[in-house]
């Protein structure tokens, strides 16, 4: 059996933030890259720590979605053992990002041991698409799943047999590496299920020295409910160090979300110990890779991996209205700002990050306005 993993994130930054006491915990360090020209920073937003609403504790927010219709925000927890999700309203004007307002918790019939990541409001149906990692150590793998808006279990996704846990620990998923990101096709019709990092038999994880081994982005038909082709994406290596040798530091694909209709973003999130967050944007054409569906294992120079543009590093953003990176988990596309007489409408784009329940983080909630196209 292979060595175990570290401890989860949860458990790492609780110890990082007590137990170390390193003061910059939780926060990124200087600006890595300049801005990008097309992505205008509207403000922050944070809710309370351990905000207690409807007998729940409101914190693990690991996936967020914007229903337009209703102007309402759905994000979802990934309380181990409890799968939930909140309906919230988050005021947004061009200018300033308001408070954001629980309004409502829903419990999710839930497969055993989830471990809910992404959530995408699907308006065709009025239903919900959401992931999870699953619980790999006690044999229970990642899954993709439909619910009606109150909760109730519609279907579960069949996966292809790649994403299967196995016994003996040599091939499958890791564990707490699984479905991190979702992302529904503007028709509707399909959703992008992504891996946080590569299955054991396609590659490593990323280090300092080496990005990691190809993550499995898999569209899935939301008709007839079939895996239809599958792309890989290489996340970068691990861009710093922690803050001393030897301490935890990871980077892997956090959400993603469609641009348009061949062209997805993809948030990767990295974290050291001791020093904090990195957040990066890129941008990818799903052209640009071959169709793995049926690859088993992906062996390096026997197929194309998905070309990647770097959109944003975060970092670049800190600042007045920025007052630091958290363990940003979450990415969705919000309200159509207006048009005025000095500019047209534009689209905003919203991060949400995950506390991990942790008093040394916080959930929030950071909005961007496109001025140009990405």
């Amino acid at each position: 059996m292979p060595p175990a993993r570290p401890l989860p994130r949860r458990h790492l930054l609780l110890g990082a933030c007590a137990g170390l006491a390193l003061a910059a915990c939780g926060h990124a360090v200087a600006p890595a890259a300049p801005r990008h020209p097309g992505l205008r920073l509207i403000g922050e937003a944070t809710l309370a720590h351990r905000l207690r609403f409807g007998g729940s504790t409101v914190g693990g927010l690991s996936g967020l979605d914007y229903d337009p219709a209703q102007d309402l925000w759905v994000a979802i927890s990934d309380d181990p053992g409890d799968a939930r999700f909140y309906t919230l309203r988050v005021p947004l004007t061009p200018d300033r990002l308001g408070p954001p307002e629980v309004l409502d918790v829903v419990r999710l019939d839930a497969p055993k041991r989830p471990d809910a990541e992404s959530i995408r409001w699907r308006p065709a149906t009025g239903t919900v698409l959401w992931s999870t990692e699953g619980d790999v150590r006690h044999g229970v793998g990642p899954s993709f799943h439909e619910s009606t808006r109150d909760g109730r279990l519609l279907r579960s996704f069949a996966l292809p047999a790649h994403f299967a846990v196995d016994p003996a620990g040599q091939r499958g998923p890791r564990h707490n590496l699984g479905f991190e990101g979702l992302a529904l096709t503007p028709d509707g019709r399909q959703a992008w299920l992504a891996m946080e990092n590569a299955l054991m038999q396609d590659g490593p994880e990323p280090t300092l020295q080496r990005p990691g081994g190809p993550c499995r982005f898999t569209l899935f038909d939301l008709a007839s409910g079939r895996a239809l082709a599958q792309r890989a994406y290489i996340p970068e290596a691990i861009p710093q160090a922690p803050k001393a040798p030897g301490l935890y530091a990871d980077n892997g694909v956090s959400e993603i979300l469609m641009l348009d209709a061949q062209r997805l973003l993809v948030l990767e999130r990295a974290y050291a110990m001791g020093v904090g967050n990195t957040l990066r944007l890129y941008r990818v054409d799903l052209a640009s890779g071959d169709d793995t569906l049926a690859m088993d294992p992906l062996v390096p120079g026997r197929f194309r991996p998905l070309a990647k543009t770097l959109v944003a590093d975060l970092s670049a953003y800190l600042g007045p209205g920025l007052s630091r990176l958290d363990n940003t988990e979450s990415l969705a596309w919000g309200p159509l700002l207006p048009a005025t007489a000095d500019r047209p409408a534009q689209r905003t784009l919203v991060v949400l990050s995950d506390d991990n329940f942790n008093p040394g983080q916080v959930t929030q909630f950071v909005a961007f306005a496109l001025t140009e196209p990405l």
